[in-house]
């Protein structure tokens, strides 16, 4: 019996796991950012899950529709923003996931996807909760992609523009998932 698939296709840029230290491949545009949210290991914990369990997106106005309802290596997902006819679908693949730890930290949670075809980039996006030594609450986003065809190049300072747009929607989405906020 063949699996179905919520996205088809492979994963379509190289250094595929990059974004798990930091990395990114020649070519291609790199953005990252690392936010203070607040102080303590609950708040720590809420970013965590909630990054594991697709809040990010959801709360930045994506629509989500995954395999899993909680990020796993290699679950798929496709997100979806715009209107009807207007929504853009961005298919994706989980690469890597670190889960939290049991107590305090300093420690790191979170995940990286990286596009599949239909996805108007290629590359890859990581979404990363940090507890440090002194207690301290981040979130750290990094990703790198460069368009996937000519039609999405053309239109390359209004993609980064929407960039920058989802990146303050995921970064205000952990500050609500640090204050508790549902």
């Amino acid at each position: 019996m063949t699996e179905r698939r919520l996205a088809r296709g492979e994963l379509n840029y190289p250094d595929i796991g990059a974004t798990e230290h930091g990395g990114s491949p020649a070519g291609y545009r790199k953005v990252a950012s690392r936010t203070y949210l607040g102080e303590g290991t609950a708040a720590y914990h809420r970013v965590a899950e909630g990054i594991l369990a697709w809040e990010l997106q959801r709360r930045s106005g994506l629509r989500v529709r995954t395999e899993s309802g909680v990020v796993v290596p290699g679950a798929r997902v496709v997100s979806g923003f715009g209107v009807g006819p207007f929504r853009l679908n961005a298919p994706c693949e989980v690469i890597w996931v670190h889960r939290p730890a049991p107590g305090g930290g300093p420690q790191s949670a979170g995940f990286g996807y990286g596009s599949l075809p239909g996805h108007p980039v290629r590359g890859e996006e990581s979404f990363v909760a940090e507890i440090d030594a002194q207690g301290r609450v981040f979130v750290s986003i990094t990703a790198f992609s460069r368009p996937s065809n000519w039609f999405y190049a053309a239109g390359g300072a209004l993609a980064r523009r929407a960039q920058r747009l989802m990146t303050s929607r995921y970064i205000e989405g952990a500050r609500q998932l640090a204050a508790g906020e549902s």
